[in-house]
């Protein structure tokens, strides 16, 4: 399955990042709700552990999930509950153990069915389904340790399959607001990092969200705010949509606000 070596590929391109950092760098705090390159990793870690338990089926998932489930009906944090679920682990060993599973996950996911349905926190999904999410989470939380770096990600045509969970999020985005999505779809007019077109939906030149793929990908992952990026967004359906877009599971998030997302100096 591609989307499960996408999703190594992506993962290297972290772990060459953060291969050289000591173990007091990875506790560097990121523009992302505070969180350290140490919670950022543990997140990954822990979720790619928690796809890895998903592929054995809705009983291992489920016993699995009870956990972060009753911490955080208590009001507990997520990156709390991963700290203790994986008794601290941190730095150089962190980065280690987290670089082994994704090995792990993505052959595990290479050799399945497609199309088999894996269980997760929100809906099931198919296990490429899954796998890409891996691949988006890794993109999308990747971003912020970039950020605090001071450093620039090459990009890469993989980025489409994330480009495809936030288009096909579309109706999730407003499901998960308890709101009616606007009709009709917008038309999406992308260009990859190879200088491909991709397009997605009908042809509309009233209800149109036109640019960089990379900026659409940051939008639907809630890196950027739509106003930092160079997205053309025309018509009230496509404005709404990006003032809001939410391809990850969960309750409803506010994307950053303008200008709080960036490149950070360094030196």
């Amino acid at each position: 399955m591609q989307q499960a070596i996408d999703f190594r590929e992506e993962s290297l391109t972290l772990k060459s990042l953060i291969e050289d950092l000591d173990d007091t760098a990875f506790e560097s705090v990121t523009q992302f709700k505070g969180w350290t390159i140490n919670d950022v990793v543990r997140h990954l870690h822990f979720w790619n552990k928690a796809v890895m338990v998903a592929s054995q089926g809705e009983q291992a998932f489920s016993e699995f999930f009870q956990g972060v489930g009753a911490h955080m009906a208590k009001g507990g944090s997520l990156p709390e509950y991963e700290k203790q679920y994986l008794q601290g682990l941190s730095g150089g060993a962190l980065r280690s153990a987290w670089s082994d599973l994704v090995d792990e996950t993505a052959e595990a996911y290479a050799a399945m069915d497609p199309s088999a349905r894996v269980p997760w926190a929100g809906p099931s999904m198919g296990a490429r389904s899954s796998i890409s999410a891996r691949q988006m989470e890794t993109w999308a939380h990747g971003q912020e340790v970039f950020d605090v770096l001071g450093a620039e990600r090459e990009e890469h045509d993989r980025i489409r399959n994330i480009i495809v969970l936030g288009v096909n999020t579309f109706g999730w985005t407003f499901k998960v607001r308890n709101e009616a999505p606007p009709e009709p779809m917008p038309y999406v007019e992308l260009i990859a990092p190879s200088g491909a077109l991709w397009t997605y939906g009908d042809p509309q030149e009233n209800n149109v969200i036109r640019g960089d793929a990379v900026d659409f990908a940051r939008v639907v992952t809630q890196t950027r705010n739509v106003a930092d990026t160079g997205l053309t967004v025309i018509g009230s359906p496509a404005e709404t949509w990006m003032s809001k877009a939410q391809c990850f599971a969960g309750a409803a998030n506010p994307p950053p606000a303008k200008g709080s997302r960036f490149k950070q100096a360094r030196g």
